[in-house]
């Protein structure tokens, strides 16, 4: 039993020392995408503090969820924190499975290279919709009353500067849309995209149905922001992905395969001088300019190839 153990360890072991080499590799060509993601990750925790100097407490507005979901009132606020914590976390623990796990799919460095560019794009929306107009704040730190529904004027341009957790958790005035939500769906969306459980997907679009009523119950956004985001994010998703070049997909294969176009582009090429790929993609792929060719052992007019014959 003990032999087994040890045996299954040392595979353990030295799968997760190759998917580090391979990962590491990979993050050396890819450090600057990175450290942008991180970047715009500090821009919007800025412009969501420097809203919150500018917002002002107001009545309540006129809100159908509000009217539709009881309040669950601030002894009960944290049940949306902790729906949102766990698919935070279980997101960035599904990310490092490839270290562990036999079956992988994604390399860690490329898909938080690619949530992380689909994060800064809504973002962006985000910090111009927050910007354009300020709503008073549902929440109930940021009513009539609370001292800290706006920020004294700072003193030094280091307090604006630096970002705190409790001031991200009791911020106001970043409304439009919910930052929550773009989390979350950009999260799900790409599990569902390169995971590889159904029921896992079936799961947590319903735990992001559970949050959007949640954060409403909270009171933590009013229901517009949560909408907006809901359609908002679906669409940077749609038109990002579509930009973005596809990542490779390492369920067949064990070795690092290319992440840029122009490198796919001559794996490929490479596969077909070697006679690694199959005849479609071959026909498809290569120019014949009319010239003869042999398939199969058979001689083959170029044009006839070309036409699927």
């Amino acid at each position: 039993m003990s032999l087994y153990i040890g045996r299954e360890a040392s595979k353990l072991w030295k799968r997760a020392c190759a998917e580090i080499a391979t990962e590491i590799k990979l993050l050396l060509e890819n450090w600057k995408y990175l450290l942008a993601g991180l970047i715009g990750q500090y821009i919007h925790g800025l412009a969501a503090r420097g809203v919150h100097y500018l917002h002002r407490p107001g009545p309540i507005l006129q809100d159908v969820g509000f009217y539709l979901l009881p309040e669950l009132g601030q002894d009960r606020a944290y049940i949306s924190e902790t729906v949102f914590t766990f698919v935070f976390l279980s997101f960035v623990l599904w990310t490092f499975h490839p270290f562990i796990m036999k079956s992988k799919k994604i390399y860690t460095v490329l898909i938080w290279c690619r949530v992380l560019a689909i994060l800064v794009a809504c973002q962006v929306l985000r910090i111009i919709t927050f910007y354009s107009t300020q709503l008073p704040g549902p929440n109930y730190h940021c009513r009539e009353g609370s001292k800290l529904a706006t920020l004294p004027r700072p003193e030094s341009v280091f307090e604006v500067l630096l970002i705190i957790p409790r001031g991200v958790l009791y911020g106001c005035g970043d409304l439009i849309f919910s930052s929550h939500m773009i989390f979350s769906l950009v999260f799900v969306r790409s599990y569902q995209k390169y995971g590889m459980r159904r029921f896992i997907k079936q799961c947590a679009w319903l735990i992001v149905v559970i949050q959007s009523l949640l954060i409403i119950a909270s009171r933590k956004h009013y229901t517009v922001d949560v909408i907006v985001a809901w359609y908002t994010v679906n669409l940077v998703v749609f038109f990002v992905e579509h930009k973005l070049p596809e990542l490779p997909d390492r369920s067949g294969a064990g070795t690092l395969l290319p992440v840029s176009k122009e490198a796919w582009t001559k794996e490929e090429n490479h596969k077909l001088l070697n006679g690694n790929s199959d005849t479609v993609d071959w026909r498809l792929r290569t120019p014949m300019n009319g010239k003869n060719l042999e398939v199969d052992g058979s001689t083959v007019h170029g044009d006839t190839v070309m036409n699927g014959v």
